[in-house]
């Protein structure tokens, strides 16, 4: 019962501070992100978190562990991802595609050895993307406002209630939940900050870095639910406007 209470809770937490977020600013995009006095709040504090404890642990594992290692461990990640992926896939009606990240998975976790070679992009198989949240947006729910949740990071409100069936496909939330199993979620954290390091400079030197992190990550995520293309801008809407 407990477990089932805790998203529930998280959830409402969320809203709560929303709510209370006093402070009054200019949304800088307010269609988008209308929520972004609380939202700045809480970029703010997973900044904080990130310099005070990931990004020193992901620079010092960035530093003992060569490159190749490296690409090894987000290699077998990301192949642990597959089930959720694949699910994502049929969901949203792209059998060939579920096709292809089968053979993927069964390629890389043999040949592979456990998903550490990719060896599927190597022989010429696709790889894709999909998750709960790129499912919704196929089903209908297009545009959502932008959320940032405390220790995440940053979603939409439709991907945050995607992510609330990640847990019952995916093997590493599932070791956690059925069996306790944990040290997997620490590395693979670690193992994907140290992946984002070389972008540190630029957010640093960013004007406004909650603003870029904002842009690029909905630019990202529109670019992923049309499958790297997606719809042009409505100028001649725009232009109604003036």
């Amino acid at each position: 019962m407990q477990r089932r209470l805790k998203p529930i809770l998280l959830v409402l937490l969320t809203f709560s501070l929303a709510a209370c977020s006093g402070q009054q600013i200019t949304p800088s995009d307010p269609e988008n992100d209308p929520w972004e006095a609380y939202n700045r709040k809480i970029h703010a504090f997973n900044m904080g978190l990130d310099r005070a404890i990931l990004r020193p642990v992901a620079k010092g594992y960035d530093y003992i562990m060569p490159d190749a290692p490296q690409r090894g461990v987000r290699n077998f990640f990301r192949n642990l991802s597959y089930p959720v992926v694949f699910f994502n896939l049929l969901a949203q009606g792209k059998f060939v595609e579920s096709m292809d990240e089968t053979g993927r998975f069964l390629m890389n976790t043999t040949i592979g050895l456990a998903g550490f070679f990719d060896v599927a992009t190597r022989a010429g198989l696709p790889k894709h993307d999909e998750d709960f949240g790129q499912t919704l947006a196929v089903w209908g729910w297009k545009n959502s406002r932008y959320l940032v949740m405390p220790f995440f990071g940053p979603f939409t409100l439709r991907d945050f209630a995607g992510r609330g069936f990640y847990g019952y496909l995916h093997p590493i939330s599932y070791m956690a939940r059925e069996h306790g199993v944990y040290w997997p979620i620490p590395v693979d954290l670690v193992t994907l900050r140290a992946q984002l390091l070389p972008f540190d400079e630029q957010l640093q030197a960013a004007s406004d870095p909650y603003i870029l992190v904002r842009d690029v990550f909905l630019q990202n995520r529109e670019f992923r639910i049309y499958d790297g293309d997606p719809p042009a801008p409505d100028y001649d809407a725009l232009l109604e406007d003036y």
